[in-house]
């Protein structure tokens, strides 16, 4: 069986072949290219291209778990308008008396993926959830998160452009936050930190390969290092649109994780997962351009007034998003000050432990920096309420007076999630029933941790972890 597999030819394209397929395609993305276009473009070559075997269609439950589902390309393209899945079976989507969900293909989205990591002959999709009647579902932030990105542009061509600094960290093992219990404890690759990764450990091969794959999937790499903490990566690359930028952030995650199995590792995105050395951020540049000129410059100031305002409504509403920012329970130990937390509610040029920096920028690369926020969140619920809340007309005068207090975010997720579940705003952004579902898994998975984090790490919070758990282990309690 195994030869007779070995024997077929699938699609199996260089670097940099796929390098330029995905750049074009990009290109056409950022060009505003409608989804007509794309749907004519992709299934023809999904017809001509006869190496293709399957579809990889992925989407994100509530959480911020990437779920896929690989589809016969035949099947796929007789089949693309009525695709089903059983959202029962998907934590925070629907119940059993409304299981039946419909997949609705985003075909600009299309990648090209390297064999290596994805098997041969394969593509990758992504797609949102849509009830039996075809309108959009409502814990589905994907499709809320195009909807707000196409609203901007319609009123007055504004994009959200974002680009994330996803940091992780590379442990020792296969599946190690599954075998947390039985392990007792994280290995590490090495001891090596920031600047100083040795070319050839473990640590900086696995930085290199996953630099080489993110370049060929179109993310136009900037700059890939070990970060502070030992065994600690981040891999850089340019901002770009918001549903692309999430949709990234989830590939990202993927890649990372798939390259780490196959060097007998685990790539982990555990705000912290060993304590007394720095956790693992994702820290959010977002700026917004209208008629191609960034509006958050103004010459001679730090940031324009319009950029000023949308950090000042993040701020007013901190404790209301920071479930949203940090939703596990690990996510609060890194909000810890002793290693550069992210935790307080200001805006800084330099000070680090503000929730939101203001980095040295120009006409290109003003922005805003939004420190607090943990690698595990759902990028696209994240966006869509930071954007959301950021260009939402407010009371100005009543909300600068946040720049002249001094307060923390919560310190554990039981404070957060009361600010949250009593925030008008946030239901009205999000939609009460959205609301309650959140609320109710984060709250689920707090009660079988302790509420007093203390100075170990606990079994409870990583294998009930959102991104970790799977059915043996949530029934396992």
């Amino acid at each position: 069986m195994l030869n007779s597999l070995e024997q077929k030819v699938f699609l199996d394209l260089s670097y940099e072949e796929l390098e330029a397929r995905n750049l074009e395609l990009k290109a056409e993305r950022k060009e505003g290219k409608t989804q007509d276009y794309f749907a004519q473009k992709v299934l023809k070559i999904l017809k001509d291209e006869k190496k293709i075997k399957a579809v990889m269609l992925c989407f994100t439950d509530i959480e911020g778990k990437l779920l896929n589902l690989d589809y016969d390309k035949t099947f796929f393209i007789n089949s693309h308008d009525n695709l089903t899945f059983d959202g029962s079976s998907v934590r925070g989507f629907s119940t059993q008396d409304k299981s039946d969900l419909r997949l609705q293909v985003d075909f600009s989205s299309l990648r090209f993926l390297p064999s290596c990591v994805f098997g041969p002959g394969k593509v990758m999709m992504f797609a949102s959830a849509f009830t039996q009647d075809g309108k959009p579902y409502e814990s589905d932030f994907r499709q809320k998160l195009h909807s707000l990105c196409d609203d901007l542009y319609a009123k007055d061509k504004t994009i959200v452009n974002v680009a994330p600094e996803i940091e992780g960290f590379l442990l020792d093992g296969i599946d190690s936050e599954q075998n947390f219990e039985a392990l007792g404890k994280f290995e590490l690759v090495t001891t090596g930190g920031y600047f100083n990764s040795l070319p050839q450990d473990k640590l900086r091969k696995f930085i290199d390969a996953v630099a080489e794959i993110k370049r060929c999937m179109g993310f136009e790499n900037e700059k890939d290092h070990p970060e502070v903490a030992p065994s600690q990566f981040e891999l850089n690359y340019k901002y770009t649109k918001a549903l692309e930028a999430a949709d990234q952030i989830q590939i990202y995650k993927l890649i990372c994780r798939q390259v780490a199995k196959l060097m007998g590792c685990t790539a982990s995105f555990l705000p912290k997962p060993v304590m007394n050395i720095n956790g693992s951020g994702m820290h959010m540049n977002i700026s917004l351009e209208t008629a191609g000129r960034n509006i958050f410059f103004e010459k001679g100031s730090e940031i324009s007034e319009s950029g000023k305002k949308f950090a000042t409504s993040i701020l007013y509403y901190a404790k209301d998003l920071c479930l949203i920012l940090n939703s596990s329970v690990n996510a609060y130990r890194r909000l810890d000050p002793k290693f550069e937390a992210p935790n307080e509610i200001k805006i800084s040029s330099s000070d680090r432990s503000a929730m939101i920096r203001i980095p040295i920028g120009n006409e290109k690369s003003s922005r805003i920096e939004i420190r607090s926020v943990a690698p595990d969140c759902n990028p696209y619920l994240m966006i869509f309420a930071v954007v959301s809340i950021g260009v939402s007309k407010q009371d100005d005068k009543e909300m600068s007076k946040i720049l002249n207090k001094r307060e923390k975010l919560p310190g554990n997720i039981y404070d957060a999630l009361r600010y949250f579940k009593a925030s008008g705003t946030l239901k009205a952004i999000l939609g009460d029933v959205s609301c309650e579902k959140f609320a109710e898994i984060k709250e689920m998975a707090a009660n079988r941790c302790p509420k007093d984090l203390g100075c170990k790490v606990k079994v409870s919070e990583i294998i009930y972890h959102h991104e970790v758990t799977n059915q043996v282990l949530w029934y396992n309690f």
